[in-house]
């Protein structure tokens, strides 16, 4: 490669900008943790996106706001944007390049329950915290059982408006259009989705194939996992009777179908980038190489 090629790389990936639209309670501070941890040495800006009540969707100005924000704060490049937000498409705006998109999801009863427990205990990152539903004894069982509003299937919709985006429909609980709308989302909008099962391979992946940002994370994340494992307090797993009535409703049937799908890709992602040895999981290396080039350089 000549010189004025190389530079044009480099500005490629000092250009660059991630962002992790989190959904909650899905191991999300775990993994901005070693994005924080590994900025300074990676030299990178980490920013967290602060909206009022955790408000989901932006309106329209702050949109344009976030947007030029984003593509113009060239003293923030390269960066890395996290915050509890839902899709945001950057082409609507006229933006000439597009931001990275990741993710993570899980399975939708388990991020419920420890949602749930999280609003009423919180966890061991700030465990002194007071929370919303602090006092409130009640088991995610007992909720279930009585028909709880903290607990009703509606409250498992948020991993496919999450992906949806800020249009209405997306926000419409049950919505057929709203989960065929993330599922297009993850496919061509995101780079890459993990999920908080397989949180160690996620974490691989990316750091395999964006270095600027994750390189070291994964032996990050390995040696330093009880620093960075957020844990909800006072969780109890829920019984296989609660499990049973909550996937009765066409709201689980619907975010369940949505989280296969999403598993569905990594996994197949994951196959391709990876081998098993030992087991151990191990990067491929490259598997392309050119030839035929023509003209003949001299």
């Amino acid at each position: 490669m000549d010189g004025p090629r190389q530079d044009a790389t480099l500005d490629e990936e000092e250009d660059m900008v991630i962002i992790y639209n989190r959904v909650p309670k899905t191991a999300s501070t775990s993994f901005t943790n070693i994005a924080y941890d590994l900025c300074a040495k990676n030299k990178y800006h980490v920013l967290h996106i602060n909206t009022t009540k955790n408000n989901p969707v932006m309106s329209l100005q702050d949109q344009v706001r976030f947007v030029k924000n984003i593509t113009s704060w060239k003293e923030m490049k390269p960066g890395f944007y996290h915050g509890h937000i839902s899709y945001l498409d950057f082409a609507k705006f006229g933006v000439k390049k597009k931001p990275i998109y990741i993710n993570v999801i899980r399975d939708p009863i388990e991020r419920l329950v420890s949602y749930y427990y999280f609003l009423r205990f919180g966890d061991d990152y700030r465990p002194g915290l007071r929370r919303r539903k602090q006092g409130d004894k009640k088991t995610f069982d007992e909720c279930v059982a009585e028909g709880g509003s903290d607990c009703a299937p509606e409250k498992l919709w948020l991993q496919i408006p999450f992906f949806c985006g800020h249009s209405s429909e997306c926000w419409n609980v049950g919505s057929r259009w709203a989960m065929d709308q993330a599922k297009y989302n993850l496919v061509n909008e995101y780079f890459l989705v993990g999920v908080t099962e397989e949180l160690e391979d996620f974490i691989m992946l990316l750091e395999a194939a964006l270095p600027r940002f994750f390189r070291g994370a994964t032996e990050l994340y390995r040696t330093g996992k009880k620093s960075h494992l957020r844990k909800t307090t006072e969780k109890k797993l829920p019984t296989k009777q609660t499990i049973a009535k909550l996937q009765q409703s066409d709201i689980w049937k619907m975010e369940n179908e949505f989280y296969e799908f999403a598993l569905e890709q990594f996994q197949f992602i994951r196959a391709h980038a990876v081998r098993e040895k030992d087991g151990d999981l191990y990067i491929l290396a490259q598997n392309f190489f050119y030839e035929k080039i023509y003209p003949k350089s001299n």
